[in-house]
């Protein structure tokens, strides 16, 4: 391996092309002009992230902790995806889609607390081969890599060359804790050393699992650095939707129109923000039925109604997750708009119960209320809505059989790893950002329902602030309501 940290660099192709002369290398490592390394201010989550680190600390006492950024996963042969650090990393670092892949926090055991540090591969110089021979972290290749210092100041932490994290996993023992999934080089060294310091064969991982939950249940409520990250992601992606609807001539006039809608999204995203917060969700007619439908290679017709569920991850990773259900041809059928009017009702009913206080758990239940009572409404129950409620009924559930809600923040389903009874069962306190995304679902054969609810697919999707009073709805600046939407289609 190249270093004890990550994924060795890829072995040079035989077929390079790359000089290696010496006359060459005196040549291309000379004749550069100073950089001037300008120590920048601290940046606006620099201490935010201590204050978590300190949460962190104050939690594992006497042990060290190691969080990981990873590396880039390979997508095929020599080829990588975009390198994402892992998200526990970049919310105690603040080090979002500019940190450097490798990179690893340390937090270091003292009679205080925590010595925090931050370990990455900085800038090597030009007068290395990494500098223009080595692909996968060389300038010529990739880009310059900021210095030590130069992070140090920008994050408000102790930083190192990687070179020096080998020592700490020399240190490693039975008080040690990883974030296992961020980086598998590391966690198989870690494990390997915990084991020939145990006393016996085997070693257990329970106090990395903690960890991680830990770390997740650390997102639960936003501190007012991520609460404002978040309504700028909302900002954003607001002007992708935008753009959907100013491009719906020609998306409708494509034989592939969903990848249209596709690609105009997610290039509001690289233009506004890091990337989007996960695949688009782009589904036109009955595609919309299909609740992940990501595939987006079918048509856009006038007449259907197209399901867009898409968010805009910011530079610094924290992400909206919006859906929007809106009628192509500019104008709702009678039975798509009594299917829109439902859900909208659904969403609006557990809008209103939200304030601290309550279980997360009650928002799912207020949705179904109104959706028990629209199917049966609707005739398309066996029983009474009061009856479908009944835990071992829920008929009404074959037409929206996902939860209402989730968390949202750093990652697009945040706080993942959190306990139930801090999760699902949890009670609400103000800073707690989720979605609430009612939907019905009519598959195009499914025979329980009258053929012109066949192949309707709606949901409407927003994402809520808990205050200290109640809830604000952070995306009810996007249109919502059915006259709303089409006067919003109309005005494109």
């Amino acid at each position: 391996m190249a270093d004890n940290t990550t994924h060795p660099p890829r072995a040079t192709s035989n077929r390079s092309t790359t000089p290696s002369s010496t006359t060459f290398t005196d040549f291309i490592s000379s004749g550069w002009a100073e950089r001037p390394d300008v120590a920048p201010e601290p940046r606006e989550q620099t201490p935010f992230a201590a204050a978590r680190r300190a949460r962190v600390s104050a939690l594992y006492p006497g042990k060290r902790v190691i969080v990981p950024a990873g590396s880039a996963k390979v997508r095929s042969n020599d080829t990588d995806y975009p390198f994402r650090a892992h998200s526990a990393f970049a919310h105690l670092t603040g080090w979002g889609a500019d940190a450097v892949s490798g990179s690893v926090l340390v937090l270091e055991p003292t009679a205080d607390g925590h010595d925090a540090t931050l370990y990455f591969r900085e800038a090597a110089g030009r007068d290395s081969d990494e500098f223009y021979a080595n692909s996968d972290i060389g300038e010529f290749w990739t880009g310059p890599r900021p210095s030590l210092a130069h992070v140090a100041a920008d994050l408000g932490l102790a930083t190192a060359n990687l070179d020096g994290f080998a020592a700490v996993l020399d240190a490693v023992d039975a008080d040690t804790v990883v974030v296992r999934e961020a980086d598998r080089d590391i966690t198989d060294q870690i494990d390997g050393r915990r084991l020939l310091a145990a006393d016996s064969e085997d070693v257990e991982n329970d106090a990395d699992l903690d960890l991680a939950r830990d770390l997740s249940e650390l997102r639960l409520v936003k501190d007012a650095y991520e609460i404002r990250q978040m309504r700028l992601a909302v900002d954003a992606t607001k002007k992708g939707f935008d753009d959907v609807i100013a491009d719906l001539g020609e998306i409708v006039a494509h034989e592939r129109g969903e990848r249209l809608v596709e690609g105009t999204f997610n290039r509001r995203a690289r233009a506004d923000g890091n990337t989007v917060g996960y695949d688009t969700i782009a589904a036109s007619g009955p595609h919309a039925c299909v609740l992940h439908w990501t595939r987006n290679d079918g048509p856009v017709v006038a007449g259907d109604v197209i399901l867009l569920d898409a968010g805009i991850e910011l530079e610094s990773y924290y992400t909206a997750d919006i859906t929007r259900t809106l009628p192509i041809g500019g104008t709702f059928t009678e039975v798509q708009r009594r299917v829109y009017e439902a859900v909208r009702e659904a969403a609006d009913a557990a809008f209103a119960i939200v304030r601290p206080g309550i279980r997360f758990r009650e928002i799912h239940a207020e949705a179904m209320k109104v959706i028990a009572a629209k199917t049966a409404e609707w005739g398309l129950l066996p029983v009474t809505a009061e009856e479908s409620l009944e835990p071992d009924a829920q008929y009404h559930r074959r037409y929206m059989v996902h939860g209402t809600s989730h968390h949202l923040g750093i990652d697009v389903h945040d706080c993942a790893a959190a306990r139930r009874d801090l999760y699902l069962d949890g009670v609400l306190e103000a800073g707690m950002v989720f979605t609430i995304e009612p939907g019905l679902y009519f598959q195009p054969d499914d025979l329980t329902v009258p053929q012109e609810y066949r192949g309707i697919g709606v949901r409407i999707e927003d994402d809520i602030l808990v205050t200290d009073s109640g809830a604000e709805n952070l995306s009810i600046g996007i249109p919502r309501t059915a006259d709303d939407v089409e006067a919003w289609v109309a005005g494109r």
